[in-house]
């Protein structure tokens, strides 16, 4: 039976040129490179320079997924742009990122699900595509998390960065197995009971201010280490795979132990975990592509590798796909 499939055919990063080291950091807090790295293994984090915007990162990780995937503006369908830095509260970020890359048909629109936005952009066009209402989407992850800090709190200043990555997907016929390539599967889930441990105190409608962001870090470990584990394993499942298949996970980078810890609980040996936190901080909805883009580039990432993506957010949000590469 043919099954329409989401190929990812080309993947583009971007970071802004700024770098800030824990040391730099050290300077201003009460806080040391040795303490940082042992809690959470960032070494250093980008940060967008004034007047660098969420749509500025998000159009140079489209331009490079474009020309990785030698597709040209003219032949995308639909743009989804994960954020929750957007540059205005409307229009959307991505209507802006259409513009900018010359894109004149199809949609545009946004998604907001914090660190975990990523991997529902990565289902939503899944199903765009498996339902025959596109062929080609650019899905973009990029966030400027450095505008809703409070670089008064150690606690959560040392943690993020700024940056974008974007993969571009077209649909391709498969056999409808796990053989396929492209997205074989994706499970989403949401939790919002437990909004108060990861959050950001302002809004449009509260506050009418962006607010900064605020999280209870010792129970965001505890809810990630466990759901996590529990939507890998039903994503497998769903894909007619098991974790001795996967040959990369590439996690959300928001801290090394949850990812080391997520490892472990599924039995997956930590080489064949993608990890780029110690160089980008966690960039919420940015950091699975860029993790993606890096991988692919240095050649880490090869045809038929099965990709086991995962992410969880504030919320609660969590997700994870698995990909056929």
């Amino acid at each position: 039976m043919s099954v329409r499939r989401s190929r990812v055919v080309g993947c583009g990063g971007y970071l802004p040129q700024r770098v800030v080291t824990n040391d730099e950091l050290a300077e201003k807090l009460d806080t040391s490179d040795s303490w940082i790295v042992a809690r959470t293994g960032i070494r250093e984090r980008r940060i967008a320079a004034d007047g660098e915007y969420t749509s500025d990162l998000a159009r140079e990780a489209g331009v490079a997924a474009l020309e990785s995937a030698g597709v040209s503006a003219n032949d995308v369908d639909l743009i989804i742009v994960a954020t929750s830095t957007p540059d205005q509260t409307f229009p959307s970020t991505a209507t802006k990122v259409q513009a900018e890359l010359g894109v004149t048909r199809g949609a545009a629109f946004d998604i907001q699900a914090v660190c975990a936005g990523f991997v529902f952009a990565l289902s939503v066009a899944d199903n765009f595509i498996r339902t025959e209402s596109a062929d080609r989407i650019l899905v973009i992850g990029a966030e400027t998390f450095s505008r809703i800090l409070d670089w008064e709190d150690r606690s959560t200043s040392v943690l993020f960065g700024d940056g974008a990555g974007a993969v571009m997907l077209c649909a391709e016929n498969g056999a409808g197995t796990p053989k396929d390539h492209g997205i074989l599967a994706t499970c989403l889930h949401s939790d919002g009971r437990l909004r108060d441990l990861l959050y950001v105190d302002g809004g449009v409608s509260t506050t009418q201010t962006a607010g900064h962001l605020r999280m209870v870090g010792r129970e965001v470990f505890r809810h990630a280490v466990v759901r996590l584990s529990e939507v890998v394993g039903e994503v497998l499942r769903a894909a007619e795979l098991d974790a001795g298949d996967v040959d990369w996970l590439v996690p959300h980078q928001a801290n090394k132990r949850i990812l080391d810890a997520t490892a472990r609980r599924i039995q997956l040996p930590l080489e064949k975990v993608i990890v780029t936190i110690d160089r980008h901080a966690n960039t919420s909805a940015a950091s699975i592509p860029l993790a993606l883009a890096e991988a692919a580039n240095d050649g880490r990432l090869k045809p038929d590798h099965v990709v086991l993506v995962e992410a969880m957010g504030g919320g609660f949000v969590w997700g994870a796909g698995v990909i056929r590469w």
